[in-house]
This record gives structure tokens, C-alpha cells and sequence, in this order.
């Protein structure tokens, strides 16, 4: 079973519209869409913004539906100048941006008393996704990188300079790096999927709607075409 996490309303909605066989379970305020995607069987979730609500949703499909692989869909701000709006980036790994344990001789973004400072994204997934995405996507560029996450909107250029240069990520967002930490303590395979809505700059908050709903398009179309491969 494969277990599917989006952000916010928007971003699940659609993939909602195309299940079959499906039953609803409540839990933790989350509403949990087990079904049948393209003749696979998924669990489909909006978790809520942010890193605790993020956490708390994959650790449930940990325990309660015992899922075998996590994909988190959803949207991002570039950190790349190559990377435009529309655009979709697949994680190599993620990390915490906003975890600073500096004082105790961790560099800034690593989790004390943990090994990694990033969570390593699964290769297979990556490859599956980046071939569904160059099928169903041709208007637009896939990327792969790191993401970068922080419970912050990032809108300042100077904050945007910071992340580039301290951990060479692709993109920033508020959910995937607390996800793949609840994976990797799980030892389940998962990718964060983003398709660019806004610079991460002084114009986001200009872009972010206008931008919005082309973006989730891109990522549900990708997510549709590689359950169906993922399934085969």
C-alpha cells in the first residue's frame, strides 16, 4: 500500500476524485482516504501545514496502515535560479532548515543526537517520478535535489541567500523534511514531490496565488501516471 500526503485541500482534492473502493477513517483531525488509485492501493491524506502536523500524519501511516512507501506531493519556493515557476522538484534528501543545535557543536540543520543531517529520499521513487514526470509534464522541467524544510513562508530575499548558501537546497517548503524523518525512524521508502509556485523572495506573496493551482495541477497529473507505473 502506498501511502500519499499533500499539504492542504487543494492538493488532494483532485487525487481524492479519482479513487475508487473508498472508506474514510478520522484520526488525529486528518481524514485518511483508503482506496484504489489507478488500481492501486493507496491511503490518501491531507496532513495540515507545518512539520507537526507533517510528522504526525506519516507516523500514522506507519503504524495504522502500515504503509510501503510515502509520497508527499505538494508546492515549494525555488532556491535555484534554473528552477521557474511550474516547475517540479524531486528530493534527493531533505532537511530541517530551522533546527539550530549550533550551541552544542551540531551543524545547523542537524537533529541532536541524530546520525544524518539530512534524510535520504528513495532513488527507485525518484526515477519513477521523474519518468512519469517528463511523460504527462513535457511543458515544463524536472529537477532533483535537496528540500529544504522550516515552519516559515520564505518571502525575504536575504533569508532565501542564507538557505542557498548553507545547504544547497532546490527548494523550501514547511512539511517534506519532517516527513522524511518520520520515514527514515520507519525505515519506509518515501520522495517529496514539489512543483515550484513562487521565487522564495521579496515577490512570493505576488506569485503565490496567481501560481498556485497550475502547480498542483502539475504534481497531480505526475502522481496519477506514476501510480499507475509504480503499480505494474
Amino acid at each position: 500500500m502506498l501511502g500519499i500526503i499533500g499539504a492542504m485541500d487543494e492538493e488532494v482534492a483532485k487525487i481524492k476524485e479519482k479513487m475508487t473502493d473508498v472508506s474514510v477513517d478520522n484520526i488525529s483531525g486528518m481524514e485518511f482516504y483508503k482506496g484504489k488509485l489507478s488500481d492501486l492501493d493507496v491511503v490518501v491524506v491531507r496532513s495540515g501545514i507545518g512539520k507537526v502536523n507533517a510528522a504526525m500524519c506519516t507516523q500514522t501511516l506507519a503504524v495504522k496502515y502500515q504503509v510501503k512507501a510515502i509520497i508527499n506531493t505538494g508546492i515549494a519556493g525555488s532556491l535555484n535560479a534554473d528552477i521557474n515557476i511550474g516547475d517540479i522538484v524531486l528530493s534527493t534528501d531533505t532537511l530541517e532548515h530551522d533546527m539550530d543545535a549550533v550551541a552544542f557543536g551540531y551543524p545547523v540543520g542537524q537533529i541532536p543526537r541524530m546520525n544524518t543531517l539530512s534524510f535520504e529520499a528513495d532513488e527507485k521513487l525518484r526515477i519513477l517520478a521523474k519518468e512519469a514526470c517528463l511523460k504527462v509534464n513535457p511543458d515544463i522541467s524536472v529537477f532533483e535535489g535537496r528540500v529544504v524544510s522550516g515552519d516559515q513562508f520564505i518571502s525575504d530575499k536575504q533569508k532565501k541567500e542564507w538557505l542557498v548558501s548553507t545547504f544547497h537546497g532546490y527548494c523550501t517548503e514547511m512539511e517534506g523534511a519532517a516527513i522524511g524523518h518520520a520515514a527514515y525512524l520507519n525505515n519506509i521508502p518515501f520522495l517529496i514531490i514539489r512543483a515550484i509556485s513562487d521565487k522564495a523572495d521579496d515577490s512570493a506573496s505576488v506569485d503565490y496565488p496567481t501560481f498556485e493551482a497550475k502547480a498542483i495541477e502539475h504534481s497531480v497529473k505526475l502522481l496519477l501516471a506514476m501510480c499507475e507505473a509504480y503499480g505494474k
